[in-house]
């Protein structure tokens, strides 16, 4: 998917800065589903809170997400069920982009909170895109698994996490914090549904199987109803 936003409009490549190299022009973004306030609420493009995970601004952007990913995600796995990992990664996504783009819908009604929420990025976004969002909930599943078991490790070392992403998220500027911390609580409160430690079932690999499904299709129809607004060269 980064490779294809890159590909499809490689005049609107950006160089510049050190998160902005490597990044994909908006309108290539948009075409392939990037979520937040514009597309969902001006544009009725609702089914981007699931194609916008997959998709980056930034080859550091990607490659920060994949990493973490690579960390997280096995675990999840692992006490979890690989299905019900699936799960979580995408409703995660979808919760978190849900919150960025309501968020900003709200700001105007939310004055004067609405400074503080821009001062610590949690105003949300108008245009968004990132596996953030699915990263915190796999964080969120990892912690509520901490806390069910009793595992003091496993809970101490996502709150770490959980801490440190949210003095980057605060520090660094651009992010979508928002986006995280609704990822976040997606990923632990379905996890506490879900209770990691009754085996996984059948029907949870079928749930996975429409999860990656409808994502799949939301890319899809992102393309087919962007195209009218993608600039034609």
């Amino acid at each position: 998917m980064y490779i294809a936003t890159l590909a499809v409009d490689p005049n609107g490549i950006r160089f510049g800065g050190l998160f902005g190299f490597m990044s994909p022009s908006q309108p290539a973004l948009f075409l392939f589903g990037a979520s937040g306030q514009f597309p969902v609420f001006e544009l009725g493009r609702w089914w981007t809170i699931l194609s916008a995970g997959w998709l980056h601004g930034g080859i550091l952007h990607i490659g920060f997400n994949m990493m973490i990913t690579r960390q997280f995600a096995p675990a999840v796995a692992e006490y979890y069920g690989a299905g019900r990992m699936i799960i979580i990664y995408v409703v995660s996504s979808a919760v978190g982009f849900t919150f960025s783009s309501v968020t900003y819908e709200l700001i105007p009604a939310l004055y004067p909170f609405s400074r503080i929420l821009g001062f610590v990025g949690l105003a949300g976004a108008g245009l968004t895109v990132g596996a953030s969002a699915a990263v915190s909930g796999l964080l969120g599943a990892l912690l509520y698994y901490g806390n069910r078991t009793g595992s003091q490790v496993l809970r101490s070392q996502m709150i770490s996490y959980a801490i440190f992403f949210g003095i980057f998220g605060i520090f660094m500027g651009g992010i979508d914090n928002q986006a995280h911390l609704g990822g976040f609580l997606g990923g632990y409160y379905l996890s506490k549904y879900m209770d990691p430690l009754k085996p996984e079932r059948g029907d949870h690999l079928v749930i996975a199987l429409i999860c990656i499904g409808a994502t799949v299709l939301s890319i899809l129809a992102s393309v087919a109803f962007g195209l009218q607004f993608f600039p034609k060269t």
